[in-house]
Order: structure tokens, then sequence, then C-alpha cells
């Protein structure tokens, strides 16, 4: 097996295994990975390569968007933000606005980081709550 059909398997796997916390924050490190090819090909003039990764980008927040369950106080909240993201990024590539991709990057970045200490704090109550039991 080569490295890259290892590899593969590897990302393959890891997405198979992950729980719904852990697949939310691959997605946000994907937006967030797309948001970087797409600013290095902006800076580069490489027109397909930017417009290719802020789609990709774009289209995770619009998976986000359309993933919020109505059910919770806290999709209200993350509906305006992710709507806000979306118009950065597209403005970012019809305008090759630096500025506006690092805006929408920093608060993905927010987003993830808040995201993690969710996935930290629901484990560390998970192992309190089966070390009592």
């Amino acid at each position: 097996m080569s490295y890259n059909q290892a590899f593969q398997a590897y990302q393959q796997n890891s997405v198979a295994t992950a729980s719904p916390g852990e697949l939310t924050l691959q997605l946000y490190n994907g937006c967030l990975k797309f948001i970087k090819l797409g600013r290095e090909a902006m800076e580069n003039k490489e027109i397909k390569a930017k417009n290719e990764n802020l789609q990709k980008a774009q289209n995770i927040i619009t998976e986000f968007m359309l993933t919020l369950n109505p059910d919770y106080e806290i999709s209200g909240q993350l509906m305006p933000l992710y709507d806000y993201i979306n118009y950065l990024l597209r403005q970012a590539n019809i305008n090759d606005d630096v500025a506006q991709l690092d805006e929408a990057d920093q608060m993905v970045r927010e987003l993830r980081d808040t995201w993690k200490e969710v996935i930290k704090l629901d484990r560390q109550n998970k192992y309190a709550s089966g070390a009592q039991a």
C-alpha cells in the first residue's frame, strides 16, 4: 500500500469513526484550510484556485446553516454569524479582498476554537460520569 493510499484510508476511517462533534470540528478545520488555500491563490493571482477553494469554504458554511436545529436557542445566534461569514467569503472572492477573507478566517477560527472546548468539556463530563458509576 502506497503512502497516499494509506493516508486516504486513514482519512476515511477518521471520518467514519468520528462522533458528530468531531465531524463538526473536522468541517471547521476544512473550512479554515480552504480559506488559507484561497488566500494563497488570491495572493498568487491564481483566479481559478482562489474561486474553487473559497467556494469549498462557502459550501461548508452553507452546510452548517442547513443543518442548524431551530429547536435550540443557539441556532438563532449562529445563523446570522454563518450568513455573515458566507457574505465575507463571497465578497472576498468577487473583489479579491484579503481583509474580508481575514475577517471570515478569524470568525471561523473562533467558532472552531469554541467547538474544541465544547468537545473537551463533553469528554471530561463523560469520563467523570463513568468514573462515578
